[in-house]
């Protein structure tokens, strides 16, 4: 089978270290919730996660259509359910992005593939609460 190996180990309080690959993530909660605010929360952090797994596609993509660009960003922004388990119940991807006139509709077929085809992360997060897209052009 493949896929991935991650140990994740309690570091105290609410904090927890992650190893993945060479790397290490610290996660952890805030003070109102007994943690120390030593690195962001899992959900935030899988809200970035999104970002970047969408984002990566999305340059792959541009550089393949030989579209150039410039402040490319990514805003993610969930709600969340009040009864627990506390899933989001609403997720929101903005992209931000400076791209002549001539290549917005390349962009916009990137961000349409990226989320309809390749990030596994929209997919992912897509079973489990709504997930929609738009974009502002810079």
């Amino acid at each position: 089978m493949s896929g991935y190996h991650i140990t994740t180990k309690h570091k105290g309080k609410m904090a927890f270290e992650a190893a993945i690959g060479h790397h290490k993530v610290i996660m952890d909660s805030i003070p109102d919730n007994d943690g120390e605010d030593t690195g962001p929360s899992p959900k935030k952090l899988l809200l970035a996660t999104l970002a970047t797994c969408t984002g990566m596609d999305i340059v792959s993509l541009l550089k393949k259509m030989r579209v150039e660009y410039s402040d490319f960003e990514i805003v993610t922004t969930a709600g969340l359910t009040e009864e627990h388990p506390r899933v989001f119940s609403h997720i929101e991807v903005l992209y931000r992005i400076n791209v002549d006139e001539k290549d917005r509709e390349k962009f916009e077929k990137a961000v349409s593939l990226s989320q309809h085809k390749y990030c596994g992360i929209s997919a992912i997060l897509r079973k489990s609460s709504p997930l929609d897209y738009s974009i502002e052009y810079l």
